[in-house]
């Protein structure tokens, strides 16, 4: 697995990870990074301390060199705003370390206390194989269960802390961490955003064509295909261009899209891998977990090894190393749809009624249901919401059918809730009053909303990134998370980065004359729910053996007599939870891959263990 992990100074570490190379440039502080190549790993000194960036750096010398200056005297902007995507630790003259992770979250840092001493790293997992710590299952259930609830600083394991992306940690020698929240970019006007966010994506796709050895997705959509032609732009040579498709697919608009654009553009080198001839599938080869990539939570992308073993073949035979995705574009394209809810806080009523009976129109949903949820979250505040959740979960009432409507509340449960059991009802009920207890009254919907699943996507491509350079030798790029494209979309107003009838209207804008208008002015989006209930029914077997053997129903926390029922009848053609499904076969299959304590520590010569 590929992290950076270290400890405080104060006198030489007992242990060190496995296989890890030592961090020298952060001067006094103990360093390593596992499965780095070099040019990911970049640094600077001034006679202010040291700064280390790991990942993916597009910074310039000059740049990181003004940043560590700015740190060195308490001021995070720059280091949090440097472009790509990794993490920034800095040393500083006064004996500290700042750490701090992405914004949106792909990069996060975790923390704990062990042998003595405060030990930190960028993957959970790492820290666990360190402590010997166990999966949290009140952490995991509400990952299963719960939206629209902020964790804070609990991981997917007990007694590691995690850094809420948007904050940076502080270590000292001797003390206690403590956190900062990062400052962020004063509100902007859609123009004056669109026109930042284009600088910022260009960069961040620019700098990853520097790299060379790329390939990319053309999934047919508006993300991928917008970074897929911005990186053609200055690619050296033809880009190998990857579309999946299958029985299901073949005549979506997806596929349709994407051929258009490869047919424009003779700097790609398009793929059309299509499903029946490798004869791929979702949730193919899940028979033996212990064979499975390990990720510092439970992963989605699981459910796509085959499939991606077929697009992915294409790029390996050309010798790519590095990959470009679209993933994030809904989140920095987009807006929560509590930004409605915003409106009827704090918005001129006309518009507030306006745009929520437009939203309700497009979804065939009934404008007086959907009125009445915003208004009922602008007028209740956060913390309320929680506690409301909470003592309904605990009363075991049935949480509401899933509905447009519903997508506009604080907060909710998935159509995983009616699965727990009596001592799992308690767990995230637990969970649900902690985070009130922690939550601002103040807060406000739409940046709540957007904040959540800016994270949960970013959770998300970080678990794909490690599948990623674990089973096909790629790093997976997601451009579109980067710090400062992330940050330019966040500073518009989210009821300014979305308008009535319109799709993307701020990538119309931000990308306008990079970008194909026809793309980009796109309406449709392909569902992959037929796909998913045919590898479902192909793979009924394997997806119950999971499910028989699972640890939340032995930890007496899960019904699986529900689940399996409902497995069994998706099977048959009948509707069904699939992202629910999905989500707790990952889960399952995380809580076993983690036995094994895939990253191991060595006790250093001379130490005591």
């Amino acid at each position: 697995m590929r992290f950076i992990a270290g400890t405080t100074p104060f006198c030489p570490p007992p242990h060190q990870p496995v296989g890890a190379l030592t961090v020298t440039e952060l001067g006094p502080w103990p360093a390593w990074a596992c499965d780095h190549d070099a040019s990911e790993i970049t640094s600077c000194s001034t006679p202010r301390g040291y700064l280390v960036r790991a990942g993916t750096c597009l910074a310039t010398p000059a740049e990181r060199s003004e940043a560590l200056d700015a740190a060195a005297g308490g001021d995070l902007t720059r280091t949090a705003s440097l472009p790509g995507s990794g993490l920034t630790a800095v040393s500083t003259g006064d004996g500290g370390l700042w750490l701090v992770g992405d914004r949106a979250g792909v990069v996060t840092v975790f923390w704990t206390r062990h042998a003595g001493r405060v030990w930190w790293s960028t993957s959970a997992l790492a820290l666990a194989g360190l402590t010997g710590a166990g999966p949290d299952p009140g952490a995991l259930l509400s990952r299963l269960v719960l939206t629209g609830v902020e964790v804070g600083e609990r991981s997917p394991f007990l007694g590691i802390h995690r850094v809420p992306p948007g904050s940076a940690l502080r270590l000292l020698a001797v003390g206690t961490p403590t956190l900062r929240p990062v400052p962020e970019l004063a509100a902007l006007s859609f123009e004056d955003g669109a026109g930042l966010l284009r600088a910022a994506v260009l960069r961040a796709v620019n700098g990853r064509v520097e790299l060379g050895d790329l390939s990319t997705d053309l999934s047919g959509g508006v993300d991928s295909g917008c970074v897929t032609a911005l990186a053609a732009r200055t690619a050296a040579r033809p880009l190998p261009a990857l579309t999946y498709t299958d029985q299901d697919l073949v005549n979506s608009d997806d596929v349709h899209y994407a051929r258009r654009l490869a047919a424009e553009n003779p700097r790609l080198d398009h793929h059309l891998v299509d499903g029946r001839a490798s004869g791929a599938a979702h949730f193919d080869l899940l028979q033996d977990s212990a064979a499975l990539p390990a990720t510092d939570t439970p992963a989605l992308a699981l459910g796509l090894l085959a499939i991606k073993d077929a697009q992915f073949a294409p790029a390996r035979a050309a010798g790519a190393r590095h990959h470009l995705t679209g993933r994030g574009g809904d989140n920095v394209f987009g807006a929560a749809p509590q930004y409605l809810a915003d409106l009827w806080r704090d918005g001129p009523r006309t518009a507030a009624t306006t745009r929520t009976t437009d939203y309700a129109r497009g979804r065939t949903a009934s404008a007086r249901a959907v009125r009445r949820q915003a208004r009922t979250t602008a007028s209740t505040s956060y913390p309320h919401a929680l506690h409301r959740a909470s003592a309904d979960l605990r009363a075991g009432h049935r949480p509401p059918a899933p509905c447009p409507a519903a997508d506009l509340a604080w907060c909710g449960t998935s159509p995983a809730a009616p699965w727990l059991m009596p001592a799992g009802r308690v767990l995230v009920a637990d969970v649900l009053t902690d985070a009130a207890h922690r939550a601002d009254p103040t807060a406000a919907p739409d940046r709540t909303h957007d904040r959540l699943g800016l994270e949960f996507m970013a959770a998300s491509h970080a678990a794909y990134q490690q599948i990623a350079r674990q089973r096909w030798g790629l790093t997976v790029h997601a451009p579109l998370l980067d710090h400062a494209v992330v940050g330019a979309a966040m500073a518009i107003p989210a009821r300014d980065r979305v308008a009535p009838g319109l799709y993307k209207p701020l990538a119309a804008r931000a990308l306008q004359g990079l970008v194909p208008d026809w793309l980009l002015n796109r309406r449709t989006k392909t569902s992959f729910s037929a796909s998913l209930y045919r590898g479902l029914v192909r793979n009924h077997t394997t997806l119950a053996g999971i499910l028989d053997a699972s640890r939340l129903k032995a930890d007496g926390l899960i019904d699986t007599r529900a689940v399996a029922a409902q497995l069994a009848a998706a099977a048959g053609g009948a509707p069904a939870p699939l992202g629910a499904l999905h989500a707790l076969v990952a889960t399952e299959l995380w809580l076993t891959r983690t036995d094994d304590r895939p990253v191991r520590w060595t006790t250093t010569r001379g130490s005591t263990p």
